[in-house]
């Protein structure tokens, strides 16, 4: 017969090692958080967006380069002494080094900085978002995978009830007092409890399979998970205002989302700076030579030499609408991200509320599974021991034990519903998730 357990709470303790024998739910995390791709991935973009703002940096700091351009000249001259004509192969070059920096471009420079540095930081929060998700993901796998195991040792119960009704009315039967009809009835109702117990055994190798594919672990990985004592499934409600507070306060998808709308109002400040002039300062240094002159190589370096510095002013007097365009367009990049940011609020503060209606039906709906149980678990316990002496027909004993069957498997799927509900409602509030 079934015992009710009460939901308590059990700290988790992870196993060491990356690839551990049994895997509790913290295990299972570090290993998604260190090896997920999709979260590398996103780590990656994050490295991407750091090399951004380096080469935003960079770009304050003069250049200097070096040009070297030898050349060789062929052609035909006229000989001064005998007046013919002949080919002649002449070889000069240039060679210089130049540097320049802008001074001042209307703030470009600046604000491409700043704006870089955010999206720095944006790349970041994506990535805790995405391991946000992945968490609730992995978290909902392994509950999924406690459920189906409590099922099997409830359901294997239910079967050796049947064999055992079945072992006692073939007794009876064999010595003719019972009548073939009830006899199998029972050896029915035993084949079904058969095949519900295979179908769990079933369930329970495709939820370990959804939880593997979730860790992308290979398919030969072995994988046994962690069983809790106790699992918590109460827990004092914090109330729905306050934690919608909290998790616009704190969840990354919401600052996310704050700091794009600072990203496009960068791009406006860029798209200005278009209508400013820009000043660049730049020097540089040379010489050339070329075969034919009268000075020696040496000394053509030394008279060709120069040095140059300048100041270069570029004023946009009308450059084909392209400004105002690049501007308008920045502008409306503010308006999309003020609504991608206001949508981001609007769904979190939803899922928020989801979370809390889930939270308090599914512990609603476990109250009332556990009242149930216990009524249908004694009735079923009460025309099992009236077969045994007769004093009850076939018909009702398997009427009681369908009540029990159905009130068992809604008391599992409410007990696991209310221990996930918990933790999803917790973690919006930024709880870490624990069994």
């Amino acid at each position: 017969m079934l015992r009710i357990d009460p939901l308590h709470a059990q700290d988790s303790t992870a196993l060491p090692g990356q690839l551990p024998g049994k895997w509790d739910l913290q295990a299972c995390l570090d290993y998604a958080k260190a090896n997920n791709i999709t979260l590398n991935s996103y780590r990656l973009s994050r490295l991407s967006s750091e090399q951004d703002l380096l080469l935003s940096k960079s770009a304050v700091l003069p250049n200097l380069s070096a040009n070297v351009s030898p050349s060789l000249t062929h052609g035909k001259e006229r000989d001064t002494t005998t007046g013919d004509f002949r080919s002649r192969l002449r070889v000069s070059g240039n060679t210089s080094l130049n540097s320049s920096v802008t001074l001042y471009n209307g703030g470009y420079l600046k604000n491409d900085i700043v704006q870089k540095d955010l999206l720095v930081r944006v790349a970041g929060l994506d990535l805790a978002a995405v391991d946000n998700d992945i968490t609730l993901q992995i978290t909902q796998a392994y509950l999924n995978i406690l459920l189906a195991k409590e099922n099997i040792v409830y359901v294997k119960d239910v079967v050796a009830t049947s064999e055992a009704q079945v072992q006692q009315q073939q007794q009876f039967y064999n010595v003719g007092s019972v009548a073939l009809k009830d006899l199998v009835q029972l050896q029915a109702q035993l084949a079904n409890d058969k095949y519900t117990l295979v179908t769990a055994q079933n369930t329970h190798r495709q939820n370990v399979l959804v939880l593997k594919q979730l860790l992308q672990l290979p398919t030969e990985t072995p994988f046994e998970i962690v069983e809790p004592d106790t699992l918590m499934g109460y827990a004092l409600l914090t109330p729905l205002l306050e934690a919608q507070k909290t998790a616009l306060a704190t969840r990354p998808e919401v600052k996310s989302s704050e700091l794009g709308v600072q990203v496009a109002e960068l791009d406006v400040k860029k798209a200005r700076a278009g209508y400013l002039p820009a000043l660049t300062a730049g020097a540089g240094i040379g010489t050339s030579y070329a075969q034919g002159d009268y000075n020696t190589f040496l000394k053509q370096m030394d008279n060709n030499f120069y040095q140059q510095v300048g100041l270069t002013l570029s004023v946009p007097i009308f450059s084909r609408r392209a400004n105002r365009v690049n501007e308008e367009k920045a502008k409306i990049g503010v308006e999309q991200a003020e609504l991608t940011l206001q949508n981001t609020r609007i769904n979190l503060s939803q899922e928020v509320e989801r979370a809390y209606i889930n939270v308090l039906n599914a512990q609603g709906q476990y109250d009332a599974a556990v009242e149930q149980l216990r009524y249908t678990q004694e009735s079923y316990r009460i025309a099992n021991e009236q077969l045994k002496i007769g004093a009850a027909n076939t018909v009702e004993v398997l009427q009681q034990k369908n009540l029990y069957v159905q009130s068992m498997q809604a008391y599992i799927q409410a007990k696991y519903s209310a221990a996930l509900y918990v933790r999803i409602y917790d973690f919006y509030r930024g709880v870490p998730v624990k069994l």
